[in-house]
């Protein structure tokens, strides 16, 4: 259940968000990772094309983080 000043961090926003290497966005290989670390389901965020950014700001991850900011921004 979202809050309602939660929003939704979609895959869109994980192809795009300015990464640290040579191509805007983050790999699903390094996203998959990530759900695995905190327990986040990575097929219920494919299949729901997005996950709430409260999940992933409780993880504390500076990736994840950095994601729900651009995703902020692109609100």
């Amino acid at each position: 259940m979202m809050m309602s000043d939660d929003f939704m961090v979609t895959l869109d926003h994980l192809h795009s968000v300015p990464s640290y290497g040579l191509r805007p966005g983050y790999c699903h290989r390094g996203a998959r990772a990530l759900c695995e670390r905190y327990g986040l389901d990575w097929s219920a965020i494919v299949r729901d094309g997005g996950i709430p950014a409260s999940q992933l700001m409780a993880t504390g991850d500076a990736l994840a983080l950095h994601l729900v900011d651009h995703a902020r921004k692109e609100q």
